[in-house]
């Protein structure tokens, strides 16, 4: 059976009913980690300006994309088949190109319109969380927009990808995607479900696709949750806009105290175990606890986490 569409509700950024809006992004965070919104109040004119200008750069020689390849803090080019995120898959490298424009921890974002899109809708997560609307606003929070160029035929891969985008998830706090409309977006709820199921995420004139990542998986306890997806190839050319939103980079992470309890109490997805080597044999007793409670997820400043994730895939 062909992949499935993706029932993912429509979140208007522009509704005065916020209560509303709140209750509305709560079960889909649980459900998928995906939703789109709509009057997000960032102008067509200025999204068809940066598709121009997007394509423009993918459209020149190799070799004068390669003079501004990535550099060591992870801003520039990226060619096709050299990010490769699906472990099961032995590390096959994605087929598309990218380009990431990051913030420095010197810039002032506030005036840029996806980060206040971005503030909307964390207020809304926060809310949605019994949370301040402003406990996910940092002063200078990490971003990085990286405009995405898949050629829609495939090329050679040393690794044989198939694949615009492998299986993946992604590391931050929140993702805002826009798309020129191609389909190939697909994303699978179950990870662990064999045979895995994908769905497809359609093109809604106008919309944004958005997630949320790892981090947030993290911070809220499992409670929402960090979808698996992908990007299949589909004969033909596809540009896109992610555009990935980071904490301050001091933030500590630790569960959020509404999203623990005795049902859910802070967890990982993989325990800490005691570990003795008893004359080279190598015993796992059960996991770790303090004051009674399982160690898991232990906090973490954002920018470890984020240089961890990163030196994972670079």
């Amino acid at each position: 059976m062909g992949p499935v569409s993706a029932d993912l509700p429509v979140i208007d950024l522009a509704s005065a009913d916020v209560g509303a809006a709140t209750k509305s992004i709560h079960q889909p965070l649980v459900d998928y980690g995906f939703f789109y919104v709509i009057n997000h109040g960032i102008d067509d004119a200025l999204m068809k300006s940066v598709y121009a200008e997007s394509k423009k750069f993918f459209e020149q020689t190799m070799e004068e994309k390669m003079a501004l390849e990535k550099n060591s803090s992870h801003r520039g080019y990226i060619r096709p088949d050299f990010e490769g995120f699906e472990a099961d898959a032995g590390g096959k490298g994605d087929l598309l190109e990218c380009f990431h424009i990051g913030s420095t921890v010197d810039s002032d974002s506030k005036d840029d319109a996806n980060q206040e899109t971005s503030k909307r809708i964390m207020s809304l997560i926060a809310l949605s969380l019994d949370l301040d609307a402003e406990f996910f606003q940092p002063d200078r929070p990490e971003t990085i927009l990286r405009p995405i160029h898949y050629s829609g035929r495939a090329v050679e891969s040393k690794y044989g990808s198939d694949h615009g985008a492998n299986a993946h998830t992604d590391y931050g706090m929140l993702t805002l995607l826009s798309t020129d409309g191609t389909p190939g977006l697909q994303i699978c709820r179950d990870k662990d479900r064999r045979p895995q199921i994908w769905e497809d995420v359609h093109h809604i004139d106008g919309a944004f696709v958005v997630n949320i990542g790892d981090l947030l998986e993290r911070w809220t306890n499992n409670v929402y949750r960090s979808t698996l997806h992908r990007v299949l190839m589909v004969g033909k050319e596809r540009y896109s806009m992610a555009f990935f939103v980071w904490p301050s980079r001091d933030t500590m992470v630790k569960c959020i105290e509404t999203c623990s309890s005795e049902a859910n109490p802070p967890r990982s997805p993989s325990s800490i175990y005691i570990i003795f080597n008893v004359f080279g044999l190598i015993f796992y007793l059960m996991p770790l606890k303090i004051n009674g409670n399982l160690f898991r997820y232990p906090p973490i400043r954002s920018d470890e986490y984020l240089e961890q994730r990163l030196t994972s895939t670079y």
